[in-house]
C-alpha cells in the first residue's frame, strides 16, 4: 500500500512540474504559478524508479508505473474534462471516467516500461540506467506518436528553464526525455548497495549526473557566439489580438458571433503595424456566411499599403468538406495566402472510427474536419517567412523540423493561433506555453502565440518571454519579434530522418538486454 501511495505521489509532482499549479510561490519560494520545475520532474522520476528498480516481480513494477502513469497524464490533463462537461455538456461523471480512461489506457505505456525493466534489468548500474532511459523513451515515442498522438506533458517540457534545457538544439524533446530517465535511475541506485559496488562506484555515478547537468552550460545553447549574431533575419513589428470571446457564446449567432465580428474587425482595421495576427477561427463563420461587404473590406485593408494580416477562419462547404485555416492577407495578392490544419484534434476535429457515438453526446460544434498538407509553403512578409501552426500542432516538433528540409526556405518565424477557451483558465494555458518554448529552443526560432483568451505572448528564440497578455481579458499585444536563420542540428537531422533514431537506439538497447539476459538464463 505504502508503494502505491509513493506512486501515486511521485506521479502527481511529475505533473506539477511541467507547470506549477499553485499561486504564491507555495512549498518553496520562487515557485511560480504556471512555471515548469525542472528538480521536481527529476524527483518525482527518481521515486518512481527507486520503486521499479527495487521490486523483482514484474506485476508489481508494472503496477507502480501504471499508479505512476495515470496519476501524472490525470493531473496534466485533467483540464479535459472541461471541454468535456462545460462546454461539451457530457454529464459530470461520464466526463471524468473519459479522463480516467483517456489516462489509464495512456498509462498503460509506463507500466510496460516498469513491468519489461523488473524482467530485463541487467545487474551493473550503467546497464540499469541506459535500459531505463531507452524503456522510458519508447514509452513517450509511443504515445506522442500511435493513434495520432497525445505527447502533452512529456517530462521533458519541464525541462525549459532547467540545465538540460541546452541539449533541445541538439537532441529535442525526446532526447531531453531520454536523459531525464537516465539521470533518474542513476540517483535512484545511489542508495542500491550490490556485492563489489562500494562507494567508489557512488561516486563515480554522482560525478557522471554533475557532468551531464554541467554539460548544456558547455554547449551555451546551440547557436552561440558570432554565429548568435549573424542569423537574425531582421525584426518585425507585430499585433497580437486577444478576443476572449466566450467559448459557450463564440458560435452563438446572437451572442459570440456578432461580437466577434465587430471586434476583430474593429482591430483590423486599427493596426498600425507590418503585421497583425488574430486566433483561431476568430472569425467564427465561413466566408459564405458573412455579412455582405466584411470580407472584401478586409481585403481592400490589407491589400495595399505596408502591413499583413494572419486571421484564423473555418472554409469550406458541405460538398467538399470543411478545414480549421489561416488566410493571410497582403498587397499585391490575387488569392489570399492559406493554411490548413494538418494535426486535427481527435474528437474535437476528426471522429476517430467507432467513436461517432461519443461525439453525439456532445454539442462541440465543427467536429469533423479535413486534413492540410503536412508540408505548407510559408507567409513570406516583409523579409520574414512565418510557418503557422494551429492549437497543439506546436505539440509536434517532428513535424515542424520538415520545413527545415530546404534551408533556404526555411521558416524565421513560427506563429501559433488558438483557441483553448474549450479548457477554461486551467493549466492547459501554461502547458501550451511551455511546449511553444520548447519549439523556440529546439529550433532557434521565436513564437508568436495570437489565442482566444490566453496565453497570448511573444517568445524570442532563446524561449524568453518578452511580452504577453493577462489570460481572459479582451485585449492587444503590441511588440516587435527578431527572426532567426540558423538550422540547429537537431532542425537538421529530425527533418531528414524523423524519430527513426530514437526508436532503433532504444529498441537497440532493450534487444541487448534481452540477449544478455537470455544468456545468462542459459549459462
Amino acid at each position: 500500500m505504502l508503494q502505491m501511495l509513493l506512486a501515486l505521489a511521485a506521479g502527481g509532482a511529475h505533473a506539477a512540474s511541467i507547470a506549477w499549479p499553485l499561486a504564491g510561490g507555495r512549498v518553496l519560494p520562487g515557485m511560480q504559478q504556471g512555471q515548469p520545475v525542472w528538480w521536481l520532474q527529476l524527483l518525482g522520476l527518481t521515486c518512481l524508479a527507486w520503486l521499479v528498480q527495487r521490486n523483482a516481480d514484474w506485476r508489481r513494477a508494472a503496477l507502480s508505473g501504471w499508479l505512476f502513469g495515470t496519476a501524472w497524464l490525470a493531473g496534466t490533463v485533467g483540464w479535459t474534462f472541461v471541454a468535456m462537461h462545460t462546454y461539451g455538456g457530457l454529464p459530470a461523471l461520464l466526463a471524468g471516467l473519459a479522463v480516467l480512461a483517456l489516462t489509464g489506457l495512456m498509462a498503460l505505456f509506463y507500466a510496460g516500461t516498469a513491468g519489461l525493466f523488473a524482467v530485463l534489468a541487467p545487474g551493473g548500474r550503467a546497464g540499469r540506467s541506459l535500459l531505463f532511459a531507452a524503456l522510458w523513451v519508447l514509452a513517450e515515442l509511443a504515445r506522442g506518436r500511435w493513434l495520432t498522438g497525445f505527447g502533452w506533458g512529456a517530462s521533458a517540457y519541464a525541462h525549459v528553464d532547467g540545465p538540460l534545457a541546452g541539449f533541445a538544439p541538439w537532441l529535442g524533446v525526446y532526447g531531453l526525455c531520454a536523459i531525464a530517465a537516465w539521470l533518474a535511475m542513476t540517483l535512484a541506485q545511489l542508495g542500491r548497495g550490490a556485492a563489489g559496488d562500494g562507494w567508489r562506484a557512488r561516486a563515480i555515478a554522482l560525478f557522471t549526473v554533475m557532468v551531464v547537468l554541467a554539460l548544456p552550460l558547455l554547449l551555451q545553447r546551440y547557436p552561440s557566439g558570432a554565429a548568435a549574431q549573424t542569423s537574425s533575419s531582421g525584426r518585425l513589428g507585430v499585433t497580437l489580438l486577444q478576443g476572449n470571446i466566450p467559448q459557450d457564446e463564440k458560435f452563438e449567432p446572437g451572442s459570440g458571433v456578432p461580437l466577434a465580428l465587430r471586434w476583430y474587425a474593429e482591430q483590423l482595421q486599427a493596426s498600425r503595424t507590418s503585421l497583425v495576427i488574430a486566433p483561431e477561427t476568430a472569425i467564427p463563420l465561413l466566408p459564405q456566411q458573412l455579412p455582405p461587404g466584411y470580407w472584401e473590406v478586409l481585403q481592400q485593408r490589407f491589400g495595399a499599403g505596408t502591413q499583413a494580416a494572419l486571421i484564423g477562419i473555418p472554409l469550406g462547404n458541405y460538398q467538399q468538406g470543411y478545414t480549421n485555416s489561416v488566410l493571410g492577407l497582403q498587397s499585391g495578392q490575387t488569392q489570399p495566402w492559406r493554411y490548413d490544419k494538418q494535426h486535427l484534434v481527435p474528437f474535437g476535429e476528426f471522429i476517430p472510427p467507432l467513436f461517432k457515438w461519443f461525439t453525439e453526446l456532445m454539442n462541440i460544434p465543427l467536429g469533423d474536419f479535413n486534413r492540410g498538407a503536412l508540408r505548407q509553403a510559408p507567409f513570406v512578409w516583409q523579409g520574414q517567412r512565418l510557418a503557422t501552426n494551429i492549437c497543439y500542432e506546436d505539440l509536434f516538433g517532428e513535424e515542424l523540423a520538415l520545413n527545415f528540409l530546404d534551408p533556404a526556405q526555411a521558416p524565421t518565424i513560427f506563429v501559433n493561433i488558438s483557441n483553448l477557451a474549450w479548457f477554461g483558465n486551467s493549466m492547459a494555458i501554461d502547458q501550451h506555453l511551455q511546449i511553444a518554448r520548447m519549439r523556440a529552443i529546439e529550433f532557434d526560432r521565436p513564437f508568436l502565440l495570437a489565442t482566444n483568451t490566453g496565453a497570448t505572448a511573444i517568445v524570442d528564440h532563446s524561449a524568453h518571454i518578452t511580452s504577453a497578455l493577462t489570460r481572459d481579458t479582451r485585449s492587444v499585444l503590441v511588440g516587435a519579434v527578431e527572426g532567426r536563420t540558423t538550422v540547429t542540428p537537431y532542425a537538421w537531422w529530425v527533418a531528414r530522418l524523423g524519430l527513426w533514431p530514437f526508436w532503433l537506439l532504444a529498441l537497440g538497447l532493450v534487444w541487448r538486454a534481452q540477449r544478455m539476459k537470455t544468456r545468462k538464463i542459459m549459462f
